[in-house]
């Protein structure tokens, strides 16, 4: 399987910023140590005619060259620096190619990416860019798909590719997000399912089982992106759900046995983990890493 990184272009942030840039480096590093079926690459620079395919222009311009105000650094919750913008085109080009990946072997994944917050004008929760909103668009653009679901299990819904994506039959959006928890002024995903907090395994499965049954019911996509976000776990610090381990290794199953079940490729990007100990996240992103490989594997010996 192959995997897109971006963790050496690295986002200077201030001491005892809350957003945990090291994981990325660290899920790398255990990925490369743990699954030797699994081949790295790294993130392609995203360009602005592809940014555009989501977002304005005049956005895209001010973002490269520091124009946001500093109202605007603070939403996203990152100064401006090149190097923000750098990382954001980049991870941003990691989902791309993945979505590329995914179409040909079956499975592929972003060591990053899932930036579900960004709108089509601004960006905000840690997000910049959409890279699901942009990768989806850019796939049909190229004739690589013509029907793409978004199936997005980061805790926080994703109201920004909800927003971007609102008037596009083309793109099903599904968010299983946590009800009482960022952004507290939700968007209208094709497919919203907030959930109660302290949700533990068995809740959240169903609710997932029923979620997928009504959108396969609904839309039969070429190419599925799977935000996968470690942030529903019971040890994160922005989740408010109580899924352990087990329970997210359950999650990913699910969607990647939906998926495979009918033939449909997926491009995995790993969303939100702010775990108290950030070992947690890293062992749950290497976890669906891991359990996404299994996948290609199974996809690769169907296919000889």
């Amino acid at each position: 399987m192959q995997a897109f990184y971006s963790d050496h272009f690295v986002l200077p942030l201030p001491e005892g910023h809350r957003f945990p840039m090291q994981k990325y480096r660290m899920v790398r590093e255990a990925v490369l140590a743990a699954l030797p079926q699994v081949s790295f690459h790294e993130a392609p620079f995203t360009t602005d005619g592809v940014l555009a395919l989501a977002h304005h222009p005049s956005y895209i311009a001010r973002v490269s060259r520091g124009e946001l105000s500093p109202a605007e650094q603070k939403t996203i919750g990152f100064p401006w620096s090149p190097e923000m913008v750098e990382r954001s085109r980049r991870s941003a080009g990691a989902t791309i190619a993945a979505c590329r990946a995914a179409l040909e072997s079956g499975t592929a994944a972003n060591l990053a990416g899932g930036t579900h917050h960004a709108y089509a004008g601004r960006g905000e929760g840690f997000c910049v860019f959409n890279d699901a909103a942009i990768a989806a668009r850019l796939m049909q653009a190229e004739r690589r798909a013509r029907h793409v679901a978004i199936v997005d299990l980061d805790v926080h819904q994703g109201n920004g590719t909800a927003s971007i994506l609102a008037q596009d039959d083309s793109v099903f959006t599904l968010s299983l997000h946590a009800a009482n928890n960022y952004p507290f002024t939700k968007e209208c995903s094709d497919l919203d399912v907030a959930l109660p907090d302290g949700l533990a395994d068995a809740g959240y499965l169903d609710a997932l089982r029923m979620a997928l049954a009504d959108m396969f019911a609904r839309v039969s996509p070429d190419l599925i992106i799977y935000l996968a976000g470690a942030d529903p776990h019971e040890g994160d610090r922005l989740g408010k759900l109580k899924l352990t381990l087990d329970g997210l290794a359950a999650r990913d199953r699910m969607v990647l046995e939906q998926a495979s079940r009918r033939g449909i490729p997926v491009a995995l990007a790993m969303a939100g983990g702010y775990g108290r100990n950030i070992q947690d996240t890293v062992d749950v992103h290497v976890q669906t890493i891991a359990i996404a490989a299994e996948y290609s594997l199974h996809h690769s010996i169907a296919s000889s």
